[in-house]
């Protein structure tokens, strides 16, 4: 307890810091921000489903408690992580805004309906307390994968504490796996999502580096 109080305070109290934190903070609102209003885009705009040569040849799985409930336990698990290890506050933080806001850019550019969306609807429609989650994510904010590409770059972020790594790497394989076992997402958005969490990963480092040295400091 000591040892982890002496953090906080060690933390909390230099004045850039805070700074820094603050504009992390206002980035992932933002970010959010836009991914509500391009969600609400993509669902106006939602073309025709699409061919994929993976999905075309599985059966669909029921995996809502991953899809939803995983998801929503993982956002705890990083919270508290970050809880913890404050230092890394800023930097996930602004990474994150970085990967919402180039997923939000993709969104708006890619109308195609979600593969399965008779089960969209059932759930949207049927299950009302998961009804928010619809605020931020529906059936055709397809391109590319939230589930498999943030833990990804978590994944990144958190490279030089192995446990952590490891267990962002699960999170991300688990995720890939459900979304297109539920057929949820196309492939396409799940294999590229790797990619992009890549990019957006180096891109953050490039953008906000005294965040990244704070953080593995």
């Amino acid at each position: 307890m000591k040892v982890f109080l002496e953090k906080h305070i060690i933390f909390w109290k230099d004045k850039a810091i805070r700074r820094h934190v603050l504009v992390s903070v206002l980035l992932l609102v933002i970010a959010m921000a836009l991914t509500y209003f391009a969600t609400r885009y993509t669902n106006r705009h939602a073309g025709d489903v699409a061919s994929d040569l993976l999905l075309d040849n599985l059966p669909v799985y029921q995996v809502s408690y991953i899809f939803f409930q995983g998801a929503f336990t993982f956002v705890i698990v990083v919270l508290g992580i970050l809880f913890v290890e404050p230092k890394y506050i800023p930097f996930v933080f602004e990474s994150s805004a970085l990967f919402f806001a180039t997923r939000s850019f993709f969104m708006v550019m890619t109308h195609l309906s979600a593969p399965n969306v008779e089960y969209y609807n059932y759930i949207q429609h049927e299950h009302h307390a998961q009804e928010v989650l619809f605020t931020v994510s529906s059936g055709n904010d397809l391109f590319f994968s939230g589930h498999a590409g943030f833990p990804f770059l978590l994944a990144l972020v958190f490279w030089k504490i192995p446990k952590l790594r490891y267990f962002f790497l699960v999170c991300s394989f688990i995720g890939a796996c459900a979304v297109i076992l539920g057929h949820l997402h196309y492939s396409i958005d799940v294999f590229s999502s790797f990619y992009i969490a890549f990019g957006v990963f180096h891109t953050a480092k490039f953008f906000f580096k005294k965040e990244f040295d704070i953080s593995h400091s």
